[in-house]
């Protein structure tokens, strides 16, 4: 059994998985699995960047584009905490090597996006969660004290009078118990159930129907986000998301007479509507996204990925229109947490995109995803060493029935059912407006 037992066990491997495991001590023993290959994450293909404070002197603009992109439903200390400690979090990536595009004197190179008053966000090219997570995966591995399972699933949490213990998962149809003092839930978003959506198929918000089932408090499950611009495809699949970096560095968007409508930096759930009811006007599915305002030198300089990704799709994106459509991106709400990612179960926390802190409020702001997974991670991290490292006896708990999870298919389906049941309970008219989920 002892094989069985760890200290913490993270359910999920992108960025907030990572820098949870990295967060906590090393005498810690940590077990991570992930229910694809570990770099399987929505971390992994975040495109446009890190936002950071530049200085004290942008605290206040900060502030204000967080809150007015979140449609002041944020939660003031979130916000707060996150812009706070984003520096702090740089200065940590830094350490870990990541490498983030800098100007020809050296310094850091800032761009901008949607609802960003100003030039804050940190790049590598147009891949900076792959050079994210890549730097932190690498990290994680030179800790003997954390083990990774790949292709491992989370079927359940082991909860008795409101506190988790541990989890039920399931490798090679083997089912089986591990057993922690505290339990993190990294499993990111929903957008896996969705039809179009930028996330892998594998997202399917199984923390969120989890916590459903045991009832774990959620917090706006409604506050879906969904992106203006990914590359309109006809192909099955996830769909590929166009930075809104390249919006900030001077591409326009085009209707069906190929003429601008709308001011390309707007926050997302706003340019979303009006690309909606551009295409509603003239019954298309997709617009124009035209990148002839930015150097070619630029464009294969900072996004050399979105270039190539176009090129294979068939358009040249140097001399052609890139046909774009809103499709499913980000969850804001998910299970919820205080700031220091405590759930309401006793010893079971929830960092990155499952958790809902409150910080993004009602949409979120650009390249804050990254920062608030890795500035609440620590956080979490912090308060279990604080809380109950030393005081909590790791032991299993009575047996675990595995009988009811043996068709993982069926249990999967009732999760999504529950979830998508949920998201129309809390907002019926985005359900109807947007919620198109696969079969």
């Amino acid at each position: 059994m002892e094989d069985n037992l760890y200290d913490a066990i993270i359910v999920g491997t992108g960025a907030a998985g990572l820098f949870t495991a990295l967060s906590l001590p090393n005498e810690c023993k940590v077990l991570m699995i992930t229910k694809d290959e570990i770099t399987k994450s929505d971390s992994y293909l975040a495109q446009g960047g890190i936002a950071t404070l530049r200085s004290l002197d942008d605290y206040d603009s900060y502030y204000e584009d967080t809150m007015k992109a979140g449609r002041y439903k944020n939660n003031p200390e979130s916000v707060q905490e996150m812009i706070c400690s984003s520096q702090n979090i740089i200065s940590k990536l830094v350490d870990y090597k990541v490498d983030f595009d800098k100007t020809k004197e050296g310094t850091f190179e800032y761009t901008r996006e949607g609802g960003h008053s100003t030039y804050r966000i940190l790049h590598h090219q147009d891949i900076t969660g792959k050079e994210i997570v890549e730097k932190l995966l690498m990290e994680v591995k030179k800790h003997n004290n954390i083990s990774i399972l790949e292709n491992t699933w989370m079927l359940d949490l082991i909860i008795k009078n409101n506190e988790c213990s541990g989890i039920v998962s399931s490798c090679e149809e083997e089912l089986r118990c591990y057993y922690g003092k505290a339990v993190y839930l990294a499993t990111g978003g929903l957008g896996g159930i969705f039809k179009n959506s930028t996330n892998y198929s594998h997202i399917t918000g199984d923390g969120l129907c989890i916590s459903l089932r045991h009832g774990i408090e959620i917090h706006d499950i409604n506050y879906i986000q969904i992106h203006p611009t990914v590359l309109y495809s006809q192909k099955e699949g996830r769909r590929f998301l166009i930075s809104e970096s390249v919006r900030g560095e001077g591409a326009v968007l085009l209707n069906e007479k190929k003429e601008r409508f709308v001011n390309e930096l707007l926050p997302r759930d706003l340019l979303t509507e009006a690309i909606y009811d551009e295409m509603n006007k003239y019954h298309t599915n997709h617009v124009y996204l035209s990148l002839a305002n930015i150097k070619k030198e630029k464009i294969l300089r900072h996004f050399p990925n979105i270039y190539n990704r176009c090129l294979e799709e068939g358009y040249d994106a140097f001399d052609e229109l890139i046909p774009v459509t809103p499709a499913q991106h980000y969850l804001m709400g998910g299970i919820k947490t205080n700031i220091n990612g405590r759930t309401s179960a006793k010893h079971l926390y929830a960092v990155g995109e499952t958790a809902c802190n409150g910080v993004h409020g009602a949409n979120r702001l650009a390249s804050n995803s990254l920062l608030e997974s890795l500035v609440f991670a620590r956080n979490a991290a912090r308060c279990f060493v604080e809380s109950d490292y030393n005081h909590v006896v790791l032991q299993p708990c009575a047996r675990v029935d595995l009988e009811k999870y043996k068709d993982k298919n069926q249990w999967q389906k009732e999760n999504r059912k529950l979830l998508s049941n949920e998201i129309k309970r809390r907002d019926k008219n985005f359900y109807d407006k947007w919620c198109k989920f696969k079969g």
